[in-house]
């Protein structure tokens, strides 16, 4: 009895080690990352118009977009202003990027014991160290973005159902509900939950032995509706919606396409529409090299290798069922939900889509890297069965390649945010000081006039608008036959790196 207190007490110990040491490192990378942003995201410009606008507008805010991420920011906001009185636009810039790096140190925490139940204390906190420092889960943690926020909902909901599920607990699913829900108001993806919950209650009706009784399924089933409910009912109530928006566009994309089929079979009935299908099917090949660029690229590639061996040789032993369904379904809802968004939504798979399935799947990289660094320290002999491999060796070189994939990150992680858009921040500072306050600028970028604090549009080619007074212009070469529809005086330049390819940022005045 003394010696399994023990026991409790050191893991328990142990997991607040790792836990501090995973949000320490986190945290103080985050810290800079923030400090040294030289141009929040594209989409950041309305989380932040949205939060400036929630005191004034909150039916209207909560009707056209899922609130949660600008909410969170005006109230972090308010807070602040309580003790600065500050109110300036970088206020406003700090404090979105603030929440994010706040919840993203928050979700380590879930994470880790969604982790440590499914591959143990140690493997859970090797597999977060490695994703503290991959750069574009970092960077996205440092942004103004809502990924991490409706991550931390993610991970807390996936947290209370594998508990649930493990230790055979039907209170916890009320938990998993609300995580759902709130995380809803965040991003409509964290609706997901709901579906792995019912994969594993569903299978507690059918297994009842096996798991818990019927009953008390059906109890775990109204606890997780319930705590859906509670924040997602009066939300939909006052959107007028229950399907989000990107379903809806599924949903008229597929009724389109199957309009189309009709009136081609009706039409053209002696050709075999194979164009549709060779469509589709280039739709789908060019879903999956995405898929597979992306996710590697959010690994860094390095990590791709013992990646794939860790689920591999992890779902080959025996692994308690609720995992294999959990995780299984977990990786396959994200794949077809990814396919049908870029086939019927048109959205392109980026490295943020993916960002879900490659935390969800982290876990099983350093079980990769054990096996990787057994393989290395057999490499030469002949009779691979027979040698007794010294686990001191084997680990050692474990901490070697996880150094060396540690290494291959750091460039990219240090790298300050968008630092190849540094022109974009210049010209908004040079219209900053030397353009009246009521000026209109056409840009190529709304983020020039966001930090500008100037009213603008953004263009794509033709005419300028007649109510612009200044533009600004990526000119390709000097050469460039520029047509404004008016005259116009070139008032300053500067040079950028706009996809990867140095030009020049020139602004000028109209006549």
């Amino acid at each position: 009895m003394v010696v399994s207190e023990g026991v409790n007490r050191f893991v328990k110990k142990q997991d607040l080690i790792h836990i501090v040491v995973l949000l320490a490192i986190a945290l103080g990378i985050g810290i800079y990352l923030i400090a040294t942003t030289v141009l929040i995201a594209k989409d950041g410009i309305h989380y932040i118009e949205c939060a400036q606008k929630f005191s004034s507008e909150p039916i209207g805010i909560i009707k056209n977009h899922p609130f949660g991420y600008p909410f969170l920011i005006f109230i972090v906001h308010k807070f602040v202003t309580l003790f600065s009185n500050n109110s300036s636009l970088y206020s406003w810039v700090y404090t979105a990027q603030s929440v994010t790096l706040f919840c993203r140190v928050l979700a380590f925490i879930p994470l880790y014991f969604i982790g440590k139940i499914l591959v143990g204390p140690g493997n859970s906190f090797w597999s977060l160290l490695i994703l503290t420092l991959l750069p574009y889960p970092t960077e996205f943690g440092s942004d103004v973005l809502r990924d991490w926020p409706h991550i931390l909902f993610l991970a807390c909901g996936f947290w209370a159902i594998l508990w649930g599920a493990k230790n055979r607990n039907w209170c916890i699913w009320s938990l998993a509900g609300l995580s759902a829900g709130l995380g809803y108001m965040v991003s409509s993806v964290c609706a997901q939950l709901i579906v792995y919950a019912f994969v594993w209650l569903g299978y507690c009706l059918l297994r009842p032995a096996e798991t818990i009784t019927r009953r008390k399924t059906a109890l775990a089933m109204a606890l997780l509706i319930t705590g859906f409910l509670i924040p997602v009912g009066p939300y939909m109530k006052t959107k007028g919606e229950i399907l989000p928006e990107k379903i809806q566009m599924m949903i008229r994309s597929f009724s389109v396409d199957t309009k189309t089929s009709e009136m081609v079979a009706n039409n053209v009935r002696h050709q075999t529409p194979l164009k549709y299908v060779a469509g589709g099917s280039t739709k789908l090949i060019e879903a999956t090299v995405r898929l597979v660029d992306k996710t590697g690229a959010n690994l860094m590639w390095f990590f791709v290798l013992p990646w794939l061996i860790g689920i591999y040789y992890h779902f080959q032993k025996i692994t308690p069922m609720e995992e294999k369904l959990l995780i299984t379904a977990f990786i396959a809802v994200n794949i077809i939900s990814l396919f049908l968004r870029y086939c019927f939504v048109g959205t392109d798979l980026t490295h943020r889509y993916v960002l879900p399935l490659t935390i969800f799947t982290i876990f099983y990289i350093p079980i990769g890297l054990k096996l990787l660094s057994y393989w290395v320290v057999n490499r030469n002999q002949k009779n691979k069965l027979a040698v007794a491999v010294s686990p001191d060796t084997s680990q050692k070189w474990f901490y070697i390649i996880i150094t060396i994939g540690l290494c291959i990150c750091s460039p990219k992680l240090f790298r300050p945010i968008r630092i190849e858009k540094k022109g974009y921040r210049l010209a908004a500072e040079w219209l900053k000081t030397n353009t009246d306050k009521n000026s209109v600028i056409a840009v190529p970028d709304r983020r020039i006039t966001f930090y500008a604090e100037r009213d603008g549009f953004m263009y794509e080619s033709g005419k300028v608008a007649a109510r612009a007074k200044y533009v600004v212009k990526i000119v390709d070469s000097e050469d460039e036959t520029l047509n404004f529809g008016r005259s116009a005086r070139e008032e300053h330049s500067l040079w950028t790196n706009e996809r990867e390819k140095r030009k020049k940022l020139v602004i000028y005045r109209m006549m």
